[in-house]
């Protein structure tokens, strides 16, 4: 008979992780199934190396700042090799973090690449487990498109595996991932365009967030290709080719695909276990992670519904304190998730956009606070970035119901205003909050 437990997750990233934690934290036997390295997405190709390399940036970004200060750092030269070799040290750290903390609770970690037999049951590698339930925790992978020559470009996996800083690098998408990586090469020496296919990048965000960031984007010299498809990649004399529906670009050392995620579902074969997906792949899940089939359960980026790891490990915590904790009505509430986009410089965001708010309250019901401003850091400087933020509220209270943000420093503030708008505070609650001064972020407390 197959090995039992009360929870597979099948999964190691942040989600499969969480979950499976939780339930041996509530006494129960749990299994973790994981085939590449422990963690996922996040700690492996994601958050966390991107974070280093956004750190390692900003650094660069400070060294130019720093004459204009009186400080004279004299010649520096990215060594990219030491920053890598550091950057996945660190990576591998947490990767025995993880499995560690898997031994110290008593998780099981099993290895391989798993297959659902039926709802109960999952084979890997030839070997049955059964559970009496099921959680799908796969995450995503990136979207390569059909195009001719796709396969010469590389994606944010490949990114993490440079062993240099290419010289000059197009980057197709419009997204967060395309433009915090755009960011970064830039900053650490790249020439870098982006192609993008509408006029504007961070579209499903706050609108004035695109447009604020493409500024001080083509401001740092990347350029942007607005309206723009690639249509083929080719192998050219000095490197790689790009054709495009306006015509063609030629020269570049590195191509990289940053258009979207797919769902990891590839040869799970749920159909198995009658687990229903949608067109792209998603496994369809409620707010309680619950699928069409009971006993079987989605969550994180495999469901395509706010792909954040912290939002994964919330959903998959609650779930097991659902299922094992007696917390019958336990789940995440997938409303006012602060979200910090790691360009240059950061976005943060929290809530409501302007028009979601007025879709769902109406013109009447809605006001809108904002301000531009330079932030104080850049006194003494040159250049002048603007920092701009933005309150949504909503009715005679005026209840802010969306903060939106752009600028240095505001991936840090970010997360005490969130506390705020989730408990309802409203515009007078901020006006009544002392400002700290100086900083950027009493303009949250000060907009008129």
């Amino acid at each position: 008979m197959p090995e039992h437990y009360d929870l597979i997750a099948v999964g190691g990233g942040s989600g499969g992780l969480a979950v499976a934690k939780r339930a041996a934290e509530h006494g129960r036997r749990a299994g973790v199934i994981e085939h590449g390295r422990i963690g996922g997405t996040c700690v492996n190709v994601g958050c966390v190396p991107k974070k280093v390399m956004w750190n390692a940036a900003g650094l660069a970004h400070a060294l130019e700042d720093a004459p204009w200060y009186g400080l004279q750092p004299g010649a520096t030269r990215l060594q990219w090799d030491v920053l890598k070799r550091g950057r996945d040290a660190y990576v591998a750290r947490l990767n025995d973090i993880h499995r560690k903390n898997l031994r110290s609770r008593d998780v099981d970690e099993i290895r391989g690449t798993a297959r659902l037999l039926d709802a109960r049951t999952v084979e890997v590698d030839g070997v049955r487990y059964s559970a009496d339930h099921l959680v799908i925790a796969t995450g995503g992978t990136p979207r390569i498109p059909r195009v001719p020559g796709a396969d010469l470009g590389i994606t944010s996996d490949g990114f993490f595996e440079l062993e240099s800083c290419p010289k000059r690098i197009a980057i197709a998408g419009s997204g967060y991932i395309a433009v915090e990586l755009a960011g970064m090469l830039r900053a650490l020496g790249a020439e870098v365009e982006l192609f993008i296919r509408t006029d504007c990048v961070l579209r499903i965000f706050e609108s004035f967030l695109g447009e604020e960031l493409m500024q001080h984007m083509r401001d740092a010299g990347i350029v942007i290709h607005t309206q723009t498809r690639v249509r083929e990649l080719w192998r050219g004399h000095e490197g790689i080719d790009v054709r495009t529906d306006q015509g063609e670009r030629h020269g570049f050392e590195q191509f990289l695909w940053a258009i979207g995620r797919d769902p990891n579902t590839a040869g799970l074969d749920l159909a198995a276990a009658g687990v229903r997906t949608d067109a792209d792949g998603h496994v369809l899940a409620d707010d309680y992670q619950n699928t069409n089939v009971e006993g079987v359960y989605a969550l994180g980026d495999v469901c395509g519904r706010i792909p954040l790891t912290p939002v994964a490990i919330a959903a998959g915590r609650r779930l097991a304190d659902r299922l094992f904790g007696g917390q019958r009505e336990r789940h995440l509430v997938y409303e006012d998730i602060p979200t910090v986009i790691f360009s240059h410089p950061p976005i943060g965001t929290v809530g409501l956009t302007e028009a979601q708010a007025r879709e769902r309250h109406g013109d009447d019901a809605v006001r809108v606070y904002q301000t531009r401003f330079v932030p104080m850091y850049y006194a003494l400087t040159e250049h002048k970035p603007r920092s701009a933020m933005r309150l949504v509220t909503v009715g005679p209270e005026e209840r802010v119901v969306g903060l939106h943000m752009i600028g240095d420093g505001v991936d840090e503030m970010l997360q005490g205003f969130a506390v705020a708008v989730r408990m309802g505070a409203t515009k007078r609650d901020f006006d009544e909050t002392v400002a700290i001064h100086p900083t950027s972020a009493e303009e949250l407390v000060t907009m008129t």
